[in-house]
Parts: C-alpha cells; structure tokens; sequence
C-alpha cells in the first residue's frame, strides 16, 4: 500500500466458545485480512466471549480486567507489531471499582494509542448492558495511526450522529463501529438489520468519509446476531460487505488524498453554523 492508502479490514465470526477458541479464531481471521492487504482491522464487540449482557449475572464481572493486565490485550498488541496493522480491540474494562465497555486502539508498532470507553450505554431485553457498563468518560476520540487517522465508536454509539460528527471534527478520515446486534428476544419480527445499517451509511454521507462495522454471527442463548458487517465509502455506497451468516473477512481501499479533496468539495465542515447548534447540547431541547 502507499502512503496514501487506507485500507481497511473488518472480521465477522462466531463468538460463543471460550476466550481462547475466540481469541485464537479472530487472530487468525486478522491474519487473513492482513494477508489480502488490510492494514486497519475491525474485529466483533467483546469479542472474547459470548455476548454476556444478555441477562444481569453478577458472575460476569469476572470477565473484566484492568487495562495493564488484561489477558488478550498484550496478545493482540504483539500481533500489530507482527503484522504491521492497527487493531482497535474491544473489551470489558475494570478500572478500580468500576466497569467500562471500552475499545484500545494499538498502532502498527504494537503500542497502545489510548482508550475509548462505550459512551452511549443501552438498556433492553437481551441487551442489558447498563447493569454492567459506566457510561464512558474519555469524550469521542480520533486516533492517528500509522495507517490513518480513525475514529472508533462502539456498538449503540454508531446510532448517533453526534457521536459520528465529533469524531469527524477531530480529523478521523473514517469512523469504525465494533458491533453486537441481533434479534430482539420480546419482538422476534422485528429485524433491524437495514436500519442498522442505514444509519451508518448516513454517517459517511453527511461527513464524506468511509464507514466500517464489524458485528457477530451465530445463536446465543436468546439472540441471533445477525451479521452483515461492511465497509462503505464516503458517497455512501458499500465497498465490502459479509451476509448475515458468513464468516471470514472482507476489505476495502481508499485513497486518503482523495478522500480529503472530496470532503473539501463538498463542504460540509466549511457551512457548519455551531453558533445555532446549542440546543444539541441540552438534555431538554426546550430548555
């Protein structure tokens, strides 16, 4: 690739076995990727183990651990440096007495950039992640890689623009989305995969660079995660994209000087009026 390039990689498997089964099943998915020429990779939310917060279990505090000796953390950093590849991993954070969902971005040399943590926290059947998870208190982040500069939201953050806009503002030249999502277990007609989607596809429209997802696949006690993980460009339109039930890895390259001649053209960043945007701010808009 050159200088120029951005390429990225998502991943999308099962993840309902053991930590080690999954952790070895996404390094060697990561693997693959970077063997087709990806040099940013996504893998799944939480990918260790099955989606816990499915139900309230107090035994699943367990899984966390502090940053500094997390069990997976050190493995996947060894693998960047290895590869050559930046790795934004998701995983259960202890931090003290408290408890993050939270994404470390690891640059191509195998060190750690920082941390986001999960700041928009859903609450629902199948879904009860506030039970476990602090709302996050880093703010949205852009990261500059080796490889390019990214901004990486979790899961029930990919639903808001805000979330997307401010990572934009910071420079990110793509924005990527470690996902869990699937059926919805007291309304089992209703599928959400499109709209999921769509909203994604809004958010590289409206700030004219790629998008990326990576989501899960397979049945977990009561939900079945509906895959379809993708990568889209900055009109919108799908690059790469995996089915709802397909494991393996898909990728997508974009030139980055390109991509910022095109967000110039266009002119969003340059019309923005944040002087009337106050109200955004506000937990009662009629405030």
């Amino acid at each position: 690739m050159t200088a120029s390039s951005l390429s990225i990689g998502i991943v999308q498997c099962s993840l309902g076995d053991t930590r080690e089964i999954n952790v070895a099943r996404v390094e060697g998915l990561i693997r693959e990727a970077a063997g087709r020429g990806a040099e940013i990779i996504l893998t799944p939310e939480l990918f260790e183990g099955p989606y816990f917060p499915q139900t309230e279990d107090e035994r699943a505090f367990d899984l966390a651990a502090p940053l500094d000796s997390h069990p997976t953390l050190g493995r996947m950093q060894a693998l960047a440096d290895e590869l050559g590849v930046v790795l934004p991993i998701s995983l259960f954070e202890r931090s003290g007495q408290v408890y993050y969902n939270s994404v470390v971005t690891i640059d191509a040399d195998g060190k750690q950039l920082g941390v986001y943590r999960k700041s928009h926290i859903p609450d629902g059947p199948g879904y009860e992640e506030k039970f476990y998870f602090r709302p996050g208190d880093t703010g949205f982040r852009a990261w500059k890689t080796r490889h390019g500069i990214i901004g990486v939201g979790i899961c029930w953050d990919q639903w808001f623009p805000e979330a997307a806009r401010s990572m934009a503002l910071q420079g990110a030249e793509a924005l990527l989305y470690p996902t869990a999502i699937g059926s919805e277990p007291e309304a089992p007609d209703e599928d959400s995969q499109a709209a999921w989607r769509r909203v994604m596809v809004g958010h590289a429209v409206a700030n004219a660079m790629p998008v990326a997802a990576a989501n899960r696949i397979g049945e977990e006690a009561g939900l079945t995660f509906y895959g379809s993980s993708f990568v889209c460009d900055q009109r919108g339109d799908l690059r790469a994209e995996l089915g709802r039930d397909d494991e393996g890895v898909a990728t997508a390259s974009f030139d980055r000087d390109a991509l910022r001649r095109y967000r110039a053209n266009w002119g969003f960043f340059r019309d923005r009026r944040p002087e009337l945007y106050g109200k955004l701010t506000g937990a009662d808009p009629l405030d």
